[in-house]
């Protein structure tokens, strides 16, 4: 006479191969879920960034055409339109802290995660620097002057934000990933997607981008400052004449790098 088995002894012993194959396949999806996890993170702060890369555009030329094209004011403009991707602004104090800290135009290694160098490039279209005349406040509305080639009254800025990255591990990869994608380096590496195999990530692209901006990209890799330029141009009527004096050079001054 049979008796039923207890649930004890029909539930099945796990061999220790299935064990086995089960950390295997755990070891091989979690570092590409960290990834995809810390990946979209990052993707959507570069998001954020660049829609306040366009905003910080708008400033830096509006503060610029009320005060007669001002390197000054404009980068400080465009600085304080952009701290909240990249410093504490959330209360009047935690505002003014970090503005004071990076209103010379540059990243504070200790308060920004170890990343230096300029935080904006500031790149003015118009007007040029060679059509300013000396007279200018006195003949600025006279539109006899002017034709479509000779327009100082427009003024036209392209504005480039060295966003820093800052999501450990997706930072590091997205900033090879980049590179390789404009051309500018090859990526050689443990392939993220497929961490079991190497990857070989060609930098086969036609690159687009300035040359200066080019050099900065691979200074800051080297430096392992995982930075990305974000661009956006702005334009408005000048409200105010263009004074020789602010356009002693064409482009906002840049410490040490200048596009």
């Amino acid at each position: 006479m049979s008796y039923p088995s207890s649930p004890s002894r029909r539930k099945a012993v796990r061999p220790s191969s299935q064990r086995g194959q089960a950390t295997v396949e755990a070891a091989i999806s979690l570092p590409l879920t960290l990834f995809l996890f810390l990946g979209t993170l990052q993707l959507f702060l570069l998001l954020q960034a660049q829609a306040l890369t366009g905003y910080a555009a708008f400033r830096a030329v509006r503060t610029g055409s009320v005060k007669y094209g001002d390197c000054e004011a404009m980068t400080h403009a465009a600085i304080a339109s952009l701290l909240p991707s990249f410093a504490r602004t959330d209360s009047a104090v935690a505002l003014g802290t970090s503005f004071r800290l990076h209103r010379e135009n540059r990243f504070t290694p200790a308060a920004d995660s170890g990343h230096s160098g300029s935080i904006v490039w500031i790149a003015r279209e118009r007007p040029l620097a060679s059509e300013i005349r000396a007279d200018e406040e006195r003949s600025f509305d006279d539109p006899a002057r002017y034709s479509s080639v000779t327009d100082v009254t427009r003024l036209e800025a392209r504005l480039v934000f060295w966003y820093p990255m800052r999501v450990p591990f997706a930072n590091w990869v997205l900033s090879r990933m980049f590179l390789a994608q404009l051309g500018l380096r090859d990526f050689v590496a443990v392939d993220p997607l497929v961490p079991a195999h190497d990857a070989r990530w060609g930098a086969t692209r036609p690159v687009t981008l300035e040359a200066s901006i080019r050099e900065e990209m691979l200074r800051r890799a080297d430096r392992r400052q995982y930075a990305f330029p974000l661009q956006a141009t702005y334009a408005m009527r000048m409200m105010t004449p263009p004074r020789p004096r602010f356009f002693a050079t064409q482009n906002c001054p840049f410490p040490s790098e200048a596009p």
